[in-house]
């Protein structure tokens, strides 16, 4: 394990778990912690239940974060899975509304009145790829392999990472992906390649 963060050190050259280390004595370095990574959970969030959702449940993930971060394990350096695996699990006590949200994705793919830059951007972007078969896949699938999916697809996280953020088996994540895979293919209508 690496030596303690000095109070001192700029938090850019920190790891993640120097940060947390660190924020154990000087809570107010946690904050580096969220601004490396909260952008990216909002994301997660954002896509999985849209705007109403995403800034309480990224909020809310850093304050479960801040108040877990003792228990943190510090010989993960990246808490990028630490951070998805609650996301994941405050997403998955909003599971019907994300499926609703899927749903009506796949009855109208048209795009509403949009406030800021951002969210026009983000909104082009999740049109694009939220064809209405895409959405219609989503919502058949089962949490548990679309929270597979989607980490991977959107956190762009590993089979180790996603494996770690849910507790689950690596061959579990492996399975539950590739069911997923199969199921979104018949509803985009993609002939499976044999």
């Amino acid at each position: 394990m690496p030596p303690p963060l000095p109070p001192s050190a700029p938090p850019a050259t920190a790891t993640d778990a120097e940060l947390i280390e660190v924020s154990l004595a000087s809570p107010e370095r946690f904050g580096a912690l969220f601004d490396r990574h909260h952008q990216d959970i909002h994301r997660y969030v954002y896509f999985r239940l849209g705007e109403s959702a995403a800034d309480d449940l990224a909020a809310e993930t850093f304050l479960r974060a801040f108040r877990a971060r003792a228990r943190y394990d510090l010989s993960h350096p990246d808490a990028r899975a630490w951070l998805y695996g609650i996301a994941s699990n405050l997403v998955a006590g909003h599971r019907r509304a994300e499926a609703r949200r899927y749903r009506a994705l796949a009855r109208s793919a048209e795009a509403g009145d949009v406030g800021s830059h951002d969210e026009h951007v983000i909104q082009r972007v999740s049109a694009a790829v939220m064809r209405p078969s895409l959405a219609a896949g989503l919502a058949a699938l089962s949490p548990g392999d679309r929270t597979v999916l989607l980490l991977a697809a959107c956190a762009e996280l590993g089979y180790e990472e996603i494996a770690e953020a849910l507790g689950i088996p690596r061959g579990t994540v492996g399975s539950r992906l590739n069911r997923a895979r199969k199921k979104l293919r018949s509803y985009i209508g993609l002939e499976e390649s044999s």
